[in-house]
């Protein structure tokens, strides 16, 4: 769909920065001055722990690349004077931390130097539509009940969806089925509880906001490294925990109560863990919400790290929700409200574990190998009471829902697997060179039937499309790309990159361009520009449930972004920005050609959103 806006974004609220971790790594970027305020060359920064150092330039700039996450001190070398260490400083991935350095006047005998908190400023790859957000400012939010997609939803560019229960992000005028998750370089294909396999919402995040540390959500124009979707990447990195004790809380929120455990692993400081339980507890004060029965919900959030050497990391992630709900007739239900005609049972779990291996090549790369599995199961069954007629006065809740019509079962599963590889180098011809590639595997286990067809508002008359599914299959996705970013001129900064993927199962394979620029036209303006075309391949269960739906093929969207960047100062910058978003190939009905997948993603309700398509759409 062809889209226009003009976005104007205050920085400072939330910062409009953005993190491209594809290695774990961040930058710390900064100048050197003395106690007179003039740049200082030939002063060595160092991070002892890891063995790094950069050199301060003419214009006492230097930079330390690829540093792993985490809080250093840096030792400050400079010419013919003893080494001074620094407060502590921190490095998150993906992000280039911006410092100033202060050195101490000799003749004060002082041996110590004041080192600025790290402002995060966006890496060179990425050029537009992104943002930054923190754990507090999701805490902060009442709206966003400490869930980080409903804060999301409040930024420019998001919307909400249909459903205030749902906490789907709409994005650019897509389809929430468009959205990448990404949590600490895993790929998770839903972070939301009561999730379905038709959809990327849910009611609520199974992510616990006291883990998260930032998040990165990019909009629009993003490079190369991140598989396709069409409309946005959302990148979340949880913390660590305590490397010096080990210690634990209470938590509280609206996804449940439960606790945060965390310490550290061995006696050397070399690694952490930490570990969050949680479960809803709205059950334990009754049994009807007004909707028929009470949502129950159970979360699980770990994550370990593990320096094996100054040069080697590895670390482990684990997601897990457990969610069950009943919804339908009671004997207090309002027999005028629609949900008194149902009874719905539905329960479903999800995880995704990751293990991640991060390796620091000298002084000008970093590699990062990452293994993930993911599991999803669904168990759901759907009664019209009504559909067979109105039921004799007098009739039990019990026997109404006995004689219910069955319109709806499901008890399906899906899993991946996937094994990437990701590698930044710098070289004399780039000032970053980025390549990487993935192998996916789906095992899919489909067990489904609408006896009746679609029913909702895009069918009125109902009896649309029956069907039975069931269907065991494998499938494979594969993808690499390359990507490089130069200055071109002092002013001038480009990054073109490509990605090619394949998709074994539709017998597809797709060539994505990517390009962004950079003009810098004073110290605090710039001219920024981005060009992305992005594929997708629509969801399994999708192409599954009809026949007809195999002949779908990857849906395309090109994204062109331009707009003025200002720097306030070192926290706020101020942006305007205008984009257009063209689509080609959408699936859309083949029975009502203006009903496509960008009009649902967004329900509950699955029978209602299943159809025979077509990749005919353009907008």
């Amino acid at each position: 769909m062809r889209l226009v806006l003009l976005i104007f974004v205050l920085a400072g609220l939330p910062p409009v920065v953005a993190a491209q971790d594809t290695a774990g790594v961040g930058t710390i970027r900064g100048t050197v001055s003395g106690a007179d305020g003039l740049p200082v060359a030939a002063v060595a920064v160092c991070v002892p722990a890891t063995g790094q150092c950069g050199v301060s330039g003419e214009d006492g700039a230097f930079t330390l690349a690829d540093v792993r996450a985490g809080v250093y001190q840096l030792e400050i070398v400079a010419p013919g004077q003893p080494p001074i260490v620094s407060p502590d400083v921190q490095v998150r991935a993906g992000l280039e931390g911006v410092v100033d350095v202060s050195l101490p006047r000799i003749d004060a005998f002082e041996n110590t130097i004041t080192v600025t908190a790290p402002a995060f400023a966006a890496p060179a790859e990425v050029k537009s539509s992104s943002f930054l957000v923190t754990s507090e400012q999701i805490w902060k939010s009442a709206a966003a009940l400490q869930d980080v997609s409903r804060y999301l939803q409040s930024l420019p560019g998001a919307a909400l969806g249909t459903d205030d229960f749902r906490n789907d992000l709409i994005v650019r005028g897509g389809s929430p089925l468009e959205n990448l998750y990404v949590v600490d370089n895993i790929e998770i294909p839903n972070i939301n509880s009561f999730a379905n396999f038709a959809s990327a919402g849910g009611t609520v995040s199974i992510l616990d906001a006291q883990l998260i540390e930032d998040v990165t959500f990019l909009t629009g124009g993003y490079p190369a490294p991140y598989i396709n979707r069409t409309s946005s990447v959302l990148q979340i990195a949880q913390r660590e925990g305590s490397r010096r004790r080990t210690g634990g809380r209470a938590t509280l929120g609206f996804a449940g109560a439960g606790g945060i455990v965390e310490g550290p692993i061995g006696r050397t400081e070399r690694g952490s863990w930490i570990v969050s339980a949680r479960r809803s507890f709205l059950d334990l004060f009754t049994d009807d919400a007004g909707i028929g029965g009470v949502p129950v919900l159970y979360t699980l959030n770990g994550k370990f790290v593990y320096d094996v050497s100054p040069r080697d990391r590895i670390w482990g992630v684990n997601l897990t929700g457990i969610d069950q709900i009943r919804l339908g007739l009671t004997e207090d239900s309002d027999p005028t409200e629609e949900l008194s005609n149902l009874d719905i049972n539905y329960e479903g779990w999800r995880s995704a574990t990751g293990l991640n291996w991060q390796r620091i090549l000298g002084d000008r790369g970093v590699g990062l190998l990452g293994v993930t599995h993911s599991r999803a199961k669904v168990g759901q069954q759907i009664k019209d009471l009504i559909r067979d007629g109105l039921p004799s006065p007098g009739t039990s809740v019990d026997d109404q829902i006995a004689l219910g019509s069955l319109v709806f079962r499901e008890d399906s599963l899906e899993a991946e697997t996937t094994v990437k590889y990701d590698l930044t180098v710098r070289l004399p011809v780039f000032d970053k060179l980025q390549a990487g590639g993935s192998v996916k595997v789906f095992n899919i286990d489909y067990d489904s039937a609408s006896p009746f067809g679609t029913e909702g508002p895009y069918f009125p008359d109902g009896n649309v499309s029956p069907f039975t599914l069931r269907e065991r299959f494998t499938a494979y996705q594969t993808g690499a790309y390359v990507q490089g970013t130069r200055d071109i001129t002092r002013r001038l900064n480009l990054t073109a990159g490509m990605r090619l993927d394949d998709y074994q199962f539709i017998a597809e394979t797709r060539v994505s361009p990517r390009l962004g620029l950079s003009y810098a036209l004073t110290p605090r303006l710039s001219a920024r520009a981005s060009y992305g075309r992005y594929y997708q391949q629509p969801f399994f269960l999708f192409l599954a449930t009809y026949p007809e739906n195999r002949s779908l093929v990857p849906f395309r969207a090109d994204h062109v972004v331009g707009g003025l960047a200002f720097t306030v100062d070192a926290r706020t910058r101020v942006t305007l920005e205008a984009y257009r978003k063209d689509y080609k190939d959408y699936p859309v009905s083949s029975q009502i050609p203006s009903l496509s997948l960008a009009n649902i993603g967004d329900t509950f309700a699955v029978r209602d959103i299943l159809f025979p398509m077509q990749s005919v759409g353009r907008g």
